[in-house]
């Protein structure tokens, strides 16, 4: 039963937990609009390595952000939001391990991180969505009425991404993904702005065990307590 009550749901946590998965179940479970914040970061780093902005520069950096437009929009033959950047279908192309690699570096920056938490906060001030990322329960919705923090052993995380690009790109090697996890992971966790941590009020979900569908059922539960 979806309840009446309207929240805001934040899933926080590392790379390659789940975290999209369970966001987008989720919503479409709720009703929910889902939007996935690594993918706003993703198309901006791409906006970047395309028009070869100098992102150690802050003057580039403003005057990149002021040229760069995001949303989502439904796909309804994959019934998922995807991510347009400049009216440009790039949801598949920001998945790139080249953007990958970068996608935290860019992330880091100030005004890259305010560009996107102010989009976010627009998008969420009606209530009903799930969003997801690194600083979304402690940054970006501190008031969310539901806080998820997503975790998982380190070697399952590193088959899981593996997998996952390994099929756009077969010459990929798992230590490639075992390096470039554990550098996001370093990345994410120490940068001065933002930096991934738990809140405090946040309920952890290791999925190390779980299928997606006892994922779904601990979240829905969790949801239903927040709304009872």
């Amino acid at each position: 039963m979806v309840p009446s009550k309207k929240i805001i749901v934040t899933i926080d946590g590392w790379s390659s937990c789940g975290k999209s998965t369970l966001a987008k179940q989720l919503a479409k479970e709720l009703n929910y609009v889902y939007i996935d914040s690594g993918a706003m970061y993703r198309a901006v780093t791409l906006y970047f390595l395309r028009n070869h902005i100098d992102w150690t520069s802050p003057v580039q950096v403003v005057e990149a952000l002021q040229n760069i437009h995001l949303d989502f929009r439904f796909n309804e033959q994959s019934a998922q939001s995807e991510m347009f950047l400049n009216d440009e279908n790039v949801e598949y192309v920001i998945r790139d391990l080249v953007v990958a690699e970068k996608v935290s570096d860019v992330a880091s920056i100030k005004e890259v991180r305010d560009f996107a938490v102010a989009q976010q906060r627009k998008m969420g001030a009606r209530k009903g969505i799930v969003m997801d990322g690194r600083d979304i329960g402690t940054v970006v919705f501190p008031h969310a009425e539901l806080k998820i923090f997503m975790t998982a052993d380190n070697a399952i995380r590193v088959q899981r991404r593996f997998k996952e690009l390994f099929q756009k790109n077969p010459n990929i090697s798992i230590e490639e993904v075992k390096n470039n996890l554990e550098m996001r992971d370093y990345i994410d966790s120490h940068r001065e702005i933002s930096p991934l941590r738990q809140a405090d009020d946040a309920i952890v979900i290791d999925n190390t065990h779980l299928t997606m569908e006892q994922q779904l059922h601990k979240a829905l539960h969790l949801v239903n307590e927040k709304c009872g």
